[in-house]
């Protein structure tokens, strides 16, 4: 198990002017923020992101969509890291979301979902990396 996980705060929730407010609700969960920026993927660094997805239906439209604008990367740290951030942002899909979850708060729909949270402690690294530098992570 490792202590850190990567997040972005996607387009729809950075043109929303959700920022803060989802950075409030992760630091009352208890998470530490190790590195963060604002930034912008391109076209070329969606595609190569979520290459993992390339064979699915829905892989333009996520890499058109995550290089439409200014999102929020970040690598936050907290014991059980991974699950405990997908515990906090809740489901894909918003309608299906807890109570309280940052997706049931703060997204627009399942594919304007409002945030990424890394699905295991090998992705969260190589998460990371692909956004920081390792002098950029505290």
């Amino acid at each position: 198990m490792s202590n850190i996980t990567f997040t972005m705060i996607k387009p729809d929730a950075v043109a929303d002017g959700h920022i803060g407010a989802i950075l409030g609700k992760i630091a009352e969960d208890g998470f530490k923020i190790k590195a963060m920026k604002l930034t912008q993927l391109t076209v070329a660094d969606a595609k190569r992101f979520y290459e993992v997805h390339a064979e699915r239906p829905f892989y333009g439209e996520l890499v058109e969509f995550m290089s439409s604008g200014p999102i929020v990367a970040a690598v936050l740290e907290k014991n059980n890291a991974v699950e405990d951030f997908r515990t906090l942002i809740g489901s894909t899909n918003p309608a299906e979301a807890a109570e309280g979850t940052i997706r049931k708060m703060f997204a627009r729909n399942i594919g304007e979902n409002a945030v990424h949270g890394s699905d295991s402690d090998e992705n969260a690294l190589i998460e990371a990396k692909f956004h920081f530098s390792g002098r950029e992570i505290f």
